[in-house]
């Protein structure tokens, strides 16, 4: 299945952000990537260009493709309440986001693998599709077979944070997706409403 399997540091210099988690590389160099370094001159941006990269950000930071992002923007703008919040929404309810969320992975290429892998159970049953839509009440957990595997065990043991949303059971290894999120509990630097705007040109 297609993805981006390119440099992730050169990514979160050109959006000057984390997105991919701590980043020796962009601390060191806060500037965009390219041959001239932070001397080149950097014209002022168009409106449409700050919603395209803010768009580029939110399809990088959730490991998303172009047809998928745009897909659930459609669905989100079918939804009640604020598409921009929504769509968010949609994106932290995917089951890859949330094996990452809930600490089974420290990055959401990790997550992905663990879910196209097998290792992932939703309810009991194995789910190997990374875009899989969450339920509220939905149980996610690891496989029986899946449990002594190290990557999991060491990416628990450093896990850091938790979220309103989801609740982890430590000695069954498995969480429950209590609620969709609102805008105010999901973390990530994005301004969904520059999403909106470019997609309603």
């Amino acid at each position: 299945m297609a993805r981006y399997r390119g440099p992730k540091s050169k990514i979160a210099r050109r959006f000057r952000d984390p997105i991919f988690g701590a980043d020796k590389a962009l601390e060191r160099k806060n500037y965009p990537p390219g041959q001239h370094g932070p001397n080149k001159r950097r014209g002022k941006q168009s409106e449409y260009a700050i919603q395209l990269q803010e768009k580029q950000k939110a399809k990088y930071t959730y490991g998303i493709l172009e047809r998928q992002f745009s897909n659930l923007f459609k669905k989100a703008s079918r939804m009640k309440g604020i598409t921009g919040e929504n769509l968010l929404a949609l994106c932290e309810s995917r089951l890859d986001n949330t094996v990452f969320r809930l600490g089974m992975s420290n990055s959401r290429r990790g997550a992905r693998q663990l879910v196209t892998h097998r290792h992932i159970t939703v309810n009991g049953n194995i789910v190997n599709i990374p875009s899989y839509t969450l339920k509220v009440g939905d149980i996610i957990s690891v496989r029986e077979k899946s449990k002594s595997l190290e990557v999991i065990s060491e990416s628990l043991a450093a896990k850091e944070n938790s979220f309103d949303w989801l609740d982890w059971n430590t000695q069954a290894m498995e969480g429950k997706f209590m609620s969709v999120p609102s805008r105010e509990m999901i973390p990530e630097n994005i301004k969904e409403q520059l999403i909106v705007e470019l997609y309603s040109k």
